[in-house]
């Protein structure tokens, strides 16, 4: 069940390109719209929750509003509906216009839209900085909207006078609460096309992320929360990653990489595969290492699209997986289809196990026990010098970190860290869990 938010939502709309995602960008704290000089960068709505002086909001950015059906482009149409949806049911709507441009019949349309459905409205003059804004700015009044601010939002110029215009028109202020922290932050990664959104909207029970059967739908990470078992859960959709020599424009370059970042604050990653190629390509296998070994999230991997395999090609992705079974063997596998919605409600029961596990705590003493025992049974020697070891302390959790104190350190290379990795595992269920050692002199 998706968690409710009970405080007003300030949607900024206009037509494409005057600047909404970069406004966006200035007045989120956390955040960040993908921004960039031609139409049509924002697809799915963007939120995030803003406060000023005691008061907060949800922002929304939405994609550029046209009030004509657009029947060349099914995304675009359904990024449209999207925006549309957002402006009625928003508290607040920030009417952005492009300053440096002027009236555009685009906007005499949105204003007329937007006096119809008596929304309170605050008109924004963006781009106010430059000359030709500035001599043309009571232009804007012609619209018909009070209050009237003007920005840059490039530049934060306007930017506090525009926060206190929000307040005033805000129909009731919610006090700042306790913001409640999500217990565990998950990130949904994977190639362009393999099902993400699919399961966004399949675990959030409505249809957040747009959908579509083309690669790059998704272009910013969409940040949602569930409950699960009493516990907030941080659920992010990610654009999808391709290799390098298959990115070519520069929006799909700022995808990938807005894409990674968001596995910088996560607990947990989902890494869909599509199972219908029967394999992992070789892109797939890189993420799965970045994930595990190189940042050190919890990983589970999806084969999404289990619906479309017969018995025999089951049997091929199983043949092409037993290369990697000394990797996958360490994480949490499991097979599901959006389409057929198979095994998608045991996934955040899994989810939530994995964060458990990605947060343990073990005794020192039991540490250190499990590692001497298994060194007398087998010793461990480098250069023919038997590597001594004295004790183990947990210094960290999520992810788990370990510190050896040895005799001699710089004898510890990556084969004998991967001995005491194994012994751990051997005797804790770490299955999805990635383990840090740091090796100290005593």
């Amino acid at each position: 069940m998706s968690v409710k938010k009970s405080m007003p939502t300030v949607a900024i709309v206009g037509r494409t390109n005057v600047g909404k995602s970069t406004l966006f960008n200035r007045l989120s704290e956390s955040v960040k719209s993908i921004t960039l000089d031609y139409e049509g960068v924002t697809r799915d709505v963007i939120t995030d929750e803003v406060c000023w002086r005691d008061t907060c909001f949800e922002l929304a950015d939405t994609g550029g509003i046209s009030l004509r059906k657009i029947v060349d482009d099914p995304i675009a149409e359904i990024a449209r509906t999207r925006a549309l949806e957002v402006v009625e049911k928003a508290a607040l709507v920030l009417f952005v216009c492009d300053g440096t441009v002027g009236i555009t019949q685009e906007d005499r349309e949105l204003a007329k839209m937007l006096h119809k459905s008596n929304k309170s409205v605050v008109l924004v003059v963006n781009k106010i900085d430059t000359t030709v804004a500035k001599a043309q700015m009571y232009e804007f009044e012609r619209l018909g909207f009070t209050p009237l601010v003007t920005v840059s939002a490039q530049h934060g110029i306007g930017i506090s006078d525009l926060f206190e215009a929000i307040l005033e028109q805000l129909p009731e202020h919610v006090p700042v609460e306790e913001k409640e922290e999500p217990a565990c932050k998950v990130v949904i990664l994977g190639k362009p096309n393999v099902g993400k959104s699919s399961l966004m909207n399949l675990l959030l029970k409505k249809e957040r992320a747009i959908v579509a059967d083309l690669p790059g739908t998704t272009r910013e990470p969409i940040k949602e929360q569930v409950r699960f078992y009493q516990e907030s859960i941080q659920l992010t959709d990610t654009p999808g990653v391709r290799r390098k020599r298959g990115v070519t424009e520069p929006i799909e370059k700022l995808m990938v990489k807005s894409a990674l970042r968001t596995v910088d604050d996560a607990d947990i990653v989902l890494l869909m595969i599509d199972a219908s190629q029967v394999r992992m390509v070789d892109q797939e296998l890189k993420l799965a290492f970045y994930v595990f070994e190189d940042q050190k999230k919890g990983l589970i991997v999806l084969f999404n699209k289990d619906d479309l395999l017969d018995e025999e090609s089951r049997a091929r992705l199983e043949f092409n997986l037993e290369p990697y079974d000394y990797f996958l063997k360490k994480v949490v596998q499991m097979k599901l289809s959006c389409v057929s919605s198979k095994n998608v409600g045991k996934l955040m029961k899994k989810v939530n196990d994995l964060c458990a596990r990605y947060r343990q705590r073990f005794d020192d003493q039991e540490l250190t026990m499990i590692f001497k025992e298994a060194l007398v049974r087998t010793p461990l020697y480098k250069s023919e010098r038997r590597l001594i070891f004295y004790y183990a302390k947990q210094v960290k959790t999520g992810p788990i970190s370990i510190e050896l104190r040895v005799s001699e350190p710089h004898l510890f290379g990556q084969s004998q860290i991967g001995f005491f990795d194994n012994i751990l595992r051997k005797h804790v269920d770490l299955r999805g869990v990635p383990v840090r050692f740091f090796v100290r002199k005593k």
